[in-house]
């Protein structure tokens, strides 16, 4: 018995896509070709072999919908001049979407339908810093700071549950840059709190000052250029019981905590 390998998508296509050069042969000598049979044979509807013969081509580019339509108002507004945090950077504006709008598309199309909209590649054209811009490096006193920040929703496959999103928790210390990991499920602020508990534990002791970004489970107002900000009171009660300093960054730089960042 002779079994024939079924014939690939991208063969199929490309044997769809030849019929049409049947066409003028098929005008000049007046001839007819049986449409079923070569249905049959690539296993397609006998009007999908009509419709490449009178030259339809697939088209080679994906379509996908604008996922940034539903957030033009939010975004907007969050980039107006009445609105006092300053977004330097797409990313953080990004990061912003997801943690307070429950959006869920990807930054790279984030970044390409952002794009498309010359207001908004002008605002953060407005924004970005000199590139000759440098900044000196300083070092701390041991016990003096330790830097927090977030590695946010890795996608993790299990055995058990499948894909899962977890976050990853990190505390390091400016002098020495011991550092302690703890990977976690969500990022509220009694999972902070129970994270921050460990790694004290860990260190054997509190540094006198942490460095944080203004994430919203810290800083109810963020810091700016031109604000102080505001920290969360319960946050603030924490940092106050164990004894140590909240420093929030200035919104936009990074490099304000570059040990953690790295």
């Amino acid at each position: 018995m002779i079994i024939k390998s079924p014939i690939t998508t991208d063969l199929k296509i490309k044997k769809l896509e030849d019929l049409q050069k049947l066409k003028p042969f098929m005008e000049e000598a007046n001839l007819k070709i049986n449409k079923s049979q070569i249905a049959r044979e690539l296993n397609v509807d006998r009007r999908t072999v009509d419709k490449y013969i009178n030259g339809f081509q697939k088209s080679k580019h994906r379509s996908s919908q604008n996922c940034l339509t539903p957030y033009k108002d939010i975004i907007r507004e969050l980039l107006s001049d009445e609105n006092e945090q300053i977004f330097y950077y797409r990313r953080v504006l990004w990061q912003y979407l997801r943690d307070n709008h429950g959006y869920r598309g990807s930054y790279g199309n984030f970044c390409y339908y952002l794009s498309l909209e010359p207001e908004l590649v002008s605002y953060f054209r407005k924004r970005l810093p000199a590139r000759s811009e440098s900044y000196i490096r300083y070092e701390t006193p041991a016990g003096r700071q330790a830097q927090l920040d977030w590695k946010e929703s890795l996608k993790l496959l299990t055995t058990d549950l499948g894909w899962v999103e977890v976050n990853i928790f990190v505390l390091i210390l400016s002098f020495s840059r011991y550092r302690v990991y703890r990977m976690v499920p969500s990022k509220s602020q009694e999972v902070l709190f129970f994270c921050l508990d460990d790694a004290f534990t860990a260190f054997g002791g509190v540094p006198e000052e942490i460095v944080t970004d203004n994430m919203r489970i810290v800083m109810d107002q963020p810091r700016t250029r031109g604000s102080k900000g505001r920290i969360n009171i319960r946050f603030q009660q924490f940092a106050d019981d164990y004894g140590f300093r909240v420093q929030p960054c200035v919104a936009a730089t990074p490099k304000t905590k570059g040990y953690v960042k790295n």
